[in-house]
């Protein structure tokens, strides 16, 4: 499954890895505000289970006889989804969003930078998942409080997706999408309770 920006696509590769099939949905881009970027997270899951559906179709393919699915994706978008229902409590907010610009000056001027970058590699920037979860926090009604009663999580697509394939058994991700969220310390290969603090963000939302 290769979920992009403006499309998702779902590649067939055979067992000696040759590509068999591919399958492409476009969905639809919303800009808000200048310089705000969002996707419906539905839109997001729909065109990805129907490329797959269609890639298989093409190809007389069963989904029993897939023996495992990779995922790739628009790694820093940011997705926050009540856990009971599975829907999303606000549009995805894309990897291009700067509304948290003025929050990432903040931080800045407070010398916060440097601590950031040492523990996550990254620059502090919206482009990066922290400021998106706080921001959808902060201005959802009620998603903080569900957030504090651990009924709200977080992903970026990957875990949505996963999630969601797997009928909410499964919320996880892995270090490369995780070291994308401006969370996540790269020496210790964890989310990093010092950042989540610095961000207000409950560590039950979390892969």
């Amino acid at each position: 499954i290769d979920q992009g920006t403006t499309s998702s696509r779902a590649i067939l590769f055979d067992s000696d890895f040759r590509i068999s099939g591919i399958a492409q949905k476009q969905f639809q881009q919303y800009f808000p505000k200048d310089g705000w970027v969002e996707h419906d997270p539905e839109e997001i899951w729909t065109s990805t289970l129907d490329s797959c559906a269609e890639v298989l179709m093409k190809k007389s393919i069963s989904p029993e006889d897939i023996a495992a699915i990779g995922i790739t994706n628009q790694r820093e978008t940011t997705i926050l989804w009540d856990k009971e229902t599975g829907r999303s409590i606000y549009n995805a907010v894309v990897w291009q969003d700067r509304r948290t610009a003025s929050l990432c000056e903040r931080l800045k001027s407070k010398g916060l930078e440097s601590l950031i970058n040492k523990k996550t590699g990254l620059i502090l920037d919206p482009y990066f998942s922290a400021t998106k979860i706080k921001w959808i926090l902060d201005n959802v009604k009620g998603a903080r409080s569900k957030a504090e009663k651990g009924n709200l999580l977080f992903g970026t697509v990957d875990s949505f997706l996963l999630w969601r394939l797997t009928g909410g058994a499964s919320h996880k991700t892995d270090v490369t999408n995780a070291s994308r969220t401006m969370l996540f310390n790269i020496h210790s290969q964890t989310w990093d309770p010092e950042l989540l603090s610095l961000f207000d963000i409950p560590s039950s939302i979390l892969p």
